[in-house]
């Protein structure tokens, strides 16, 4: 358990370190990892340099005016896609006016409007691009809170590949 812990922790400060070495924000807007990306961002290091805050959207008529998302297509979707993702990361980044924007919808627990699967689509942009957009599935029988922190955990790790990505290319 504390390997576990003690890994996470570099993670955030390796994320936290990147950010504010490369002089680059980041917001959030969640909806199915209900703030666990938000809490994992305020507790990097020196959050306040780098991290301007986040939303959780959790709802329809939500997204649509916080965010942006188009009400027919989150209607014919129940707002999980991967289009509402990207919609979500790139406008979460405009509100805040960040260079980078991490998104997230899909489902924690497994429901008739997702075929009683738990999956979820995570989406990043960067700069007003999408740079990632990925669907996770996970096994049916999963507890809603593992949902909720793998995902959270996987979208940390994968943002860590992209920021090395961009770096290199700077």
């Amino acid at each position: 358990m504390n390997k576990i812990i003690e890994l996470q922790k570099e993670l955030l400060e390796y994320i936290s370190e990147t950010l504010i070495r490369s002089d680059e924000t980041i917001s959030v807007a969640e909806s199915v990892t209900s703030g666990c990306l938000q809490l994992s961002f305020s507790q990097m290091p020196n959050a306040s340099m780098f991290y301007k805050g986040g939303m959780t959207a959790y709802t329809l008529p939500v997204k649509v005016k916080l965010l942006d998302v188009d009400q027919e297509e989150a209607k014919q979707c129940d707002c999980v896609s991967e289009n509402i993702a990207e919609t979500m990361a790139l406008n979460v980044s405009k509100l805040y006016e960040t260079d980078w924007g991490i998104a997230t919808t899909g489902y924690c627990t497994p429901i008739r409007n997702s075929s009683y699967k738990i999956f979820a689509y995570f989406s990043f942009a960067y700069k007003g691009e999408i740079i990632l957009t990925h669907k996770l599935e996970l096994h049916p029988k999963t507890e809603a809170l593992s949902a909720q922190l793998f995902y959270t955990e996987f979208i940390l790790g994968c943002f860590k590949t992209e920021i090395n990505k961009l770096l290199t290319l700077k």
